[in-house]
């Protein structure tokens, strides 16, 4: 479900282009949204109707789980501010407590906690590579970057990645990432993978603190190669 039909650009883009999908869904989580609804649209199908009531037996299965989706792929939309702040505050009366988590004592406390670590899962599982091995964290920082490259090359975003990847990177560690991957060691969900997920994170942002202004060198360097071969390739003969 999540990134279905991705446009390669941020909702920033999307709001600034006056892009129709943005105006459907008002400026907020504008390409989650769509995502969801493109998805919900194929599961409601008749192609997969068994699929749907295996998962769903009444009605009231299935606007439980619809309502789970949502929640869980607009967790997705990290820099939606007001989202972000409400899912902050709920995780505090949550798991800032002094009894152990996961112990809630009623159904709904319960079925709230659960929300929480599955939405912060799908968060994880987002920036996955962030969290794991070096190597894998560059490779998908490079794709990213890269893709952020084609659309200020296209026009459709005023800002050149390359002047603020290095910061950025660090900021995102620092505000995003690590914190994340904190909240699900501190769950106890996870037993030792949250530990270890922290510890990845912080050994990646050291990394990129001592290599990243020469990785970004390295990514601007293969887009000028990259741009200079199209640029050959489109050359009309005289």
């Amino acid at each position: 479900i999540h990134d279905v039909d991705h446009p390669g650009v941020p909702n920033s883009t999307l709001i600034s282009e006056k892009s129709p999908v943005a105006e459907v869904y008002k400026g907020r989580a504008i390409s989650e949204q769509n995502s969801f609804q493109i998805a919900w649209a194929l599961f409601l199908d008749d192609h997969y109707e068994d699929l749907r009531l295996t998962l769903c037996p009444d009605p009231q299965e299935l606007a439980r789980f619809r309502q789970l989706l949502v929640n869980l792929v607009l967790a997705t939309d990290l820099m939606d501010k007001e989202l972000n702040q409400r899912r902050a505050v709920r995780w505090e009366k949550c798991f800032n407590k002094n009894d152990h988590p996961l112990h809630g004592s009623s159904q709904p406390s319960i079925d709230l906690e659960a929300t929480l670590i599955l939405e912060n899962l799908m968060q994880a599982s987002d920036l996955s590579h962030l969290m794991q091995h070096w190597h894998i964290y560059r490779k998908w920082n490079k794709d990213f970057f890269l893709e952020c490259s084609a659309a200020y090359m296209d026009g459709r975003t005023d800002s050149d990645p390359a002047e603020g990847w290095y910061k950025g990177e660090i900021g995102f560690f620092d505000f995003v990432v690590i914190p994340l991957a904190k909240r699900l060691s501190d769950s106890g969900a996870f037993g030792v993978v949250g530990s270890e997920l922290s510890e990845y994170a912080a050994k990646n942002r050291h990394e990129w603190e001592e290599k990243g202004n020469e990785a970004v060198a390295e990514m601007v360097e293969y887009v000028r190669e990259v741009s200079t071969i199209k640029e050959l390739a489109t050359e009309q003969p005289l």
